[in-house]
């Protein structure tokens, strides 16, 4: 941690433009720059990036602005404007893509099991639209199932969350040894240690469904920006990407 370089500056800037724009004014751009299910008739293929820069409530984007200055900071120092805003960008696309990737393997399994039990496409559409639905094929699919599809459907992901997961996984693998302490755990322990645990958190609630932190999280686009993040760290490990500096 340290001075607010240029490229942190300017996107924290940028978030928060954006934030008091949709929070403070009013005005609805979640239809427009959050990330839809592709699906969904508000999806549009430039919310893969915008979506970095919306946030759901006050404490979202405080946490995230703050760890993106507290783990970006040294990484700019060290790499440079330019290689630092190339990785941020390709960590939240990543992420994104990632994210999407999932929701639609999870929605199209629970869409062909309405289908085997007899619904038409008219009604399934019926059902992701306005939630409502015939209770008796709750007798052949569970209610949890159906909620499932809805919210993949009608949710849309919002934050940078993704992008900084892969600041995250950068910084580990350049700074192992720097001390870290979560909120509800105030004993430092090195980031070595400390971020892969807090990946595994994020990948075992989008596994299991029981999310530790809280509701609402999009836990695979952590997932996707800390797989991009490392994938980017051990590629750039082999001298690649020289002219980014």
């Amino acid at each position: 941690m340290g001075r607010l370089t240029e490229a942190i500056k300017h996107l924290i800037i940028l978030n928060v433009i954006f934030f008091a724009a949709s929070s403070v004014l009013g005005l609805n751009l979640g239809n427009w720059l959050a990330l839809y299910f592709p699906k969904n008739e508000h999806f549009g293929v430039w919310q893969i990036v915008t979506h970095m820069f919306m946030h759901g409530g006050f404490m979202h984007i405080l946490f995230n602005m703050y760890a993106l200055w507290a783990f970006g900071s040294p990484l700019e120092q060290m790499w440079g404007r330019n290689k630092f805003i190339f990785f941020y960008f390709s960590a939240g696309i990543g992420a994104g893509l990632i994210y999407t990737a999932v929701n639609y393997f999870q929605f199209n399994g629970i869409y062909q099991d309405l289908i085997s039990i007899g619904l038409q496409p008219a009604e399934i559409q019926s059902l992701l639209e306005t939630g409502r639905y015939n209770s008796g094929i709750l007798n052949q699919i569970s209610e949890s199932r159906l909620a499932d599809i809805y919210q993949i459907y009608n949710t849309p992901a919002v934050g940078a969350s993704g992008a900084i997961y892969g600041v995250l996984v950068a910084f580990g693998m350049s700074f192992p040894n720097a001390k870290l302490a979560l909120i509800f755990l105030p004993v430092p322990i090195s980031a070595k240690y400390f971020i892969p645990v807090l990946i595994g958190l994020d990948l075992f609630s989008g596994v299991t469904g029981f999310s530790i932190f809280g509701g609402g999280i999009a836990h695979f686009a952590h997932v996707g920006g800390a797989l991009i993040g490392f994938i980017m760290m051990k590629y750039w490990q082999k001298n690649q990407f020289q002219r980014w500096n």
